[in-house]
């Protein structure tokens, strides 16, 4: 298991995950980041305001980018 940040970014300002998440395999990061960014979106809807323009960044312990996921890729709007 390796240790994951999952950082939250809306193009100006960059929201730290100071934790992080333990992941065992890397080829499941792109599952893991689809799952929190869909969470957030949901939560949003609830308090009725999505806000689409944000990237979720996950970086390993050594600060190396290793996945972007925008939140428009995170759902189908129809």
């Amino acid at each position: 298991m390796a240790l994951y940040f999952f950082h939250l970014r809306n193009g100006r300002d960059t929201l730290i995950d100071p934790d992080g998440q333990e992941v065992g395999d890397r080829a499941t990061i792109a599952g893991v980041a689809l799952k929190e960014a869909r969470a957030m979106i949901s939560q949003d809807a609830l308090a009725g305001k999505i806000s689409l323009g944000q990237v979720i960044e996950v970086r390993d312990k050594a600060g190396k980018l290793i996945h972007t996921l925008s939140f428009r890729d995170a759902v189908s709007v129809t």
